[in-house]
């Protein structure tokens, strides 16, 4: 992988949470409905076919998603 394509998937990955965050606290989307975002995004990956290389790239992007969710970096989640 390029550096700039590295460079253009975390800019990417950054701008898309940014956008959840902000539709979350404008109450545009409910943190339900993000993390359901998020879960399809996932689903989708996880369901993907291709080659053993392409696999391999999905279920990671995939693993990276479920990450996502399971520490809250793209709602605000209040401080236990």
């Amino acid at each position: 992988m390029s550096m700039v394509n590295e460079y253009s998937g975390l800019a990417a990955l950054t701008i898309c949470e940014a956008l959840l965050l902000a539709m979350n606290d404008r109450g545009v989307l409910p943190e339900h409905e993000i993390v359901g975002v998020l879960r399809d995004a996932a689903a989708t990956h996880e369901n993907a076919r291709g080659s053993e290389a392409e696999t391999q790239t999905h279920r990671a992007v995939a693993a990276l998603i479920n990450q996502i969710i399971a520490g809250g970096n793209s709602v605000r989640r209040p401080q236990a």
